[in-house]
């Protein structure tokens, strides 16, 4: 059994494409902010989307497997639309009411300086269009290597 989960291309192929999007946000975070924060790559939002890259990835290699005729291709496809619509919509608005609470907290903490110190909300939830659309790219590109190399 572990063997054949080992020899899944398709698991790997997702597996990889997320490991590579959480890696490069922590670079770019290096890059462009100057932070060393490797514990990043444990956390949702940011450049580029990881979940928008598996299930790219996934898809493209169901495509690549399968067929991109095949019901296993279409499962895919729909269930990484799914995905990328909750990244941009119902989690990136949460993202924004994290964001705009938190605000308010400071505001609140300013004007009541004894004992009120609540914890921020997580505001990394979601992604922006471009964020997925990264995410989306990575994973086709992932998927399309994995498949060129190991097949």
């Amino acid at each position: 059994m572990f063997e054949a989960l080992f020899r899944n291309q398709l698991l790997w192929t997702a597996i990889a494409a997320s490991t590579s999007a959480q890696v490069i946000k922590v670079l770019l975070i290096l890059i462009f902010e100057r932070k060393w924060q490797p514990l990043r790559v444990l956390e949702t939002g940011g450049m580029p989307s990881s979940h928008t890259a598996s299930v790219a990835a996934l898809s493209t290699a169901c495509g690549l497997e399968f067929g991109f005729e095949s019901p296993f291709f279409a499962l895919s496809a729909i269930f990484g639309m799914i995905v990328m619509y909750d990244a941009t919509g119902i989690r990136r608005a949460s993202g924004m009411q994290a964001e705009l609470l938190n605000d308010l907290v400071a505001e609140l903490r300013q004007l009541l300086t004894e004992g009120f110190a609540p914890k921020p909300l997580k505001e990394l939830l979601g992604h922006t269009y471009l964020e997925v659309f990264v995410g989306l790219l990575l994973g086709i590109g992932v998927a399309t290597l994995s498949y060129a190399l190991f097949r």
